[in-house]
């Protein structure tokens, strides 16, 4: 059996309170959503839903807020706020939370349980069935995402800019095929 480097930081809790810069990418890294021109991202068809969906998360999930985000190519970068006074996951799915045998913690609460992979699972899945439906019936995310819990206002900044700045350094992107 092959190993799979775990992409979520083990016994963190992602439903908590915070600040998470998220990066999800395409299948094959396929530039499904546009092209960078003079330092500019255009979006075509099925990037303007990636857009218009990726705007769409705080409409259903109420403690969520998106702050910078960019539509590249062949994958969307965002930083997504968890604001959850109480700590409520909610259901997926309509299935009620269980802990593992291991002990009642959050931290031993299945990963697909818990609000940031519910949000980005959500994403996915909605635009996926939207883009094959209407669009494009090959288009395929790749298999997880990246995330990095954002830890004080001086990384949240650079990583902000990072964002922003992303168009402008499409050429040296890891994620544009053409520089491999």
């Amino acid at each position: 059996m092959t190993y799979r480097k775990l992409n979520r930081k083990k016994y963190f809790d992602y439903s908590s309170s915070g600040y998470y810069f998220v990066t999800i990418c395409t299948k094959g890294r396929l530039t499904y959503f546009g092209y960078i021109d003079n330092n500019k991202m255009i979006l075509n068809g099925i990037g303007q839903i990636i857009e218009k969906y990726w705007l769409e998360i705080p409409k259903h999930f109420s403690d969520i807020s998106i702050d910078e985000y960019a539509v590249m190519p062949n994958h969307v970068h965002g930083i997504v706020i968890i604001n959850d006074e109480d700590n409520n996951v909610g259901n997926r799915h309509a299935c009620s939370l269980q802990s593992s045998s291991e002990g009642t913690t959050i931290n031993r609460i299945k990963r697909q349980h818990q609000k940031l992979p519910v949000v980005i699972g959500s994403f996915k899945a909605a635009a996926t069935k939207y883009i094959r439906h209407n669009l494009d019936i090959s288009f395929s995310w790749q298999k997880s995402y990246f995330d990095r819990i954002i830890r004080n206002e001086i990384e949240l900044n650079k990583i902000r800019q990072y964002i922003v700045d992303n168009p402008l350094n499409w050429d040296k992107d890891e994620n544009n095929l053409l520089n491999l």
